[in-house]
């Protein structure tokens, strides 16, 4: 009997907040997707649908967007100030996700139909969810719910997106490149970048007048640059270089100081800190493959999703994690080496694509970064699952 209550109180425990069903997800699906990628990359396996949109899909729907729902489910509320959100609303969206994960990365191995089924079931998991947040942002009675806005506009292109990826996989429309390009810049980015502008400068005790065009402003120009990308290709250079400055020049007058001695906040402001270096390099390798026919293999989208996403991701997981655990909000020196290996991953992919336009063999480069992808998100479920599943406390 009382094996049995310490079953079911763990199991209730588990589902009690919306960020610890899905954030487990979320990275379980982050190894698992990386892994497969990697094999049909090198040939090792054949998959329904090519590997990169097998990768870029995963990673976007399968790792991302549960993360994001987890965690806006659990905070959104609050930045609107509205009643939190029921655990059988989080949980049916929770349900098909799931579901929609295992459908689609078996059907990607055995079957095209069974992977396509997996897409929109996930897509109507994803679709459900941006309705619960819209509905909460309308029924906020606060006067300034710019970011919150911003977040729902960001969600809403996410949905959009997803169903253009879908489409043109399923039906190989024209529509790929388009699709990805909304995704990365203003679903993945804008949404990420929409709450760290909120979040990290608070946590810094930033004393910054805040900017509110900031985020209009932005998204404007991504806008501007999926137009100008998806009418000529790397035509968006000016655009790239104009975004580094408005970004650089923001988080200079946020004022943070360097280098920040909390590592559970200096690993956000790091992550910033890519942003204004992947516009230039995407400034840079455009123009250098416009005229000399270079191939980068995506370098810019890559150091922004690695080392703005990825870095922040890995950082606010880990304060989620540890506040919402009645934990100490700090970092061991298990945690701190975690922050550093994630620069190693961005370091290491930046290293490939150099390779690559060098035309040198970057295969090594790249099972480097593959394993070092999975190390960062396998240690870090090793250390926290215990805390999003059980609610255990760490010891000093």
């Amino acid at each position: 009997m009382d094996l049995q209550f310490r079953k079911n109180t763990k199991q209730t425990y588990f589902f009690s907040q919306p960020h610890q069903p899905f954030f487990v997800l979320g990275f379980i699906n982050a190894v698992v997707t990386m892994a497969v990628f990697a094999l049909a990359y090198q040939k090792e396996i054949f998959l329904s649908i090519s590997p990169i949109s097998f990768h870029l899909y995963g990673l976007t729907y399968l790792l991302f967007t549960p993360l994001f729902l987890g965690f806006l489910f659990t905070t959104f509320s609050k930045f609107t100030s509205t009643k939190a959100i029921e655990q059988e609303v989080y949980l049916r969206v929770f349900g098909l996700f799931y579901l929609g994960a295992i459908l689609f990365l078996l059907g990607t191995i055995v079957s095209a139909f069974l992977s396509a089924v997996g897409m929109g079931i996930l897509w109507v998991g994803h679709f459900m969810g941006f309705l619960i947040l819209l509905n909460i942002y309308r029924n906020s009675h606060l006067n300034d719910i710019q970011d919150s806005f911003w977040m729902i506009v960001a969600m809403g292109f996410g949905v959009f997106s997803h169903l253009f990826f879908i489409f043109s996989t399923v039906f190989n429309a024209p529509l790929n490149f388009l699709a990805i390009e909304i995704a990365i810049y203003l679903y993945l980015f804008l949404l990420i970048f929409s709450v760290a502008q909120r979040m990290i400068p608070f946590f810094s005790h930033s004393f910054s007048e805040k900017n509110k065009t900031l985020l209009r402003d932005i998204f404007f120009l991504l806008a501007i640059h999926i137009v100008l990308d998806s009418l000529w290709l790397h035509s968006a250079l000016i655009i790239d270089f104009i975004l580094a400055y408005l970004i650089a020049n923001q988080i200079r007058q946020w004022g943070f100081s360097f280098p920040e001695p909390n590592p559970l906040l200096f690993i956000l402001q790091i992550g910033l800190y890519w942003i204004p270096v992947s516009f230039v390099l995407g400034g840079v390798t455009n123009l250098i493959a416009w005229i000399f026919d270079v191939n980068f293999l995506s370098l810019d989208i890559h150091v922004l999703m690695l080392g703005f996403a990825f870095t922040v991701l890995i950082g606010f997981a880990t304060r989620v994690a540890l506040g919402h655990s009645g934990n100490k909000m700090e970092a061991d020196r298990w945690t701190q080496r975690l922050f550093y290996t994630t620069q190693v991953v961005v370091f290491l992919r930046i290293f490939t694509s150099f390779a690559a336009a060098l035309q040198s063999n970057f295969s090594l480069l790249f099972t480097l970064s593959v394993v070092a992808w999975c190390f960062v998100f396998i240690v870090w479920m090793i250390k926290y699952f215990p805390l999003l599943i059980t609610g255990k406390k760490l010891t000093a």
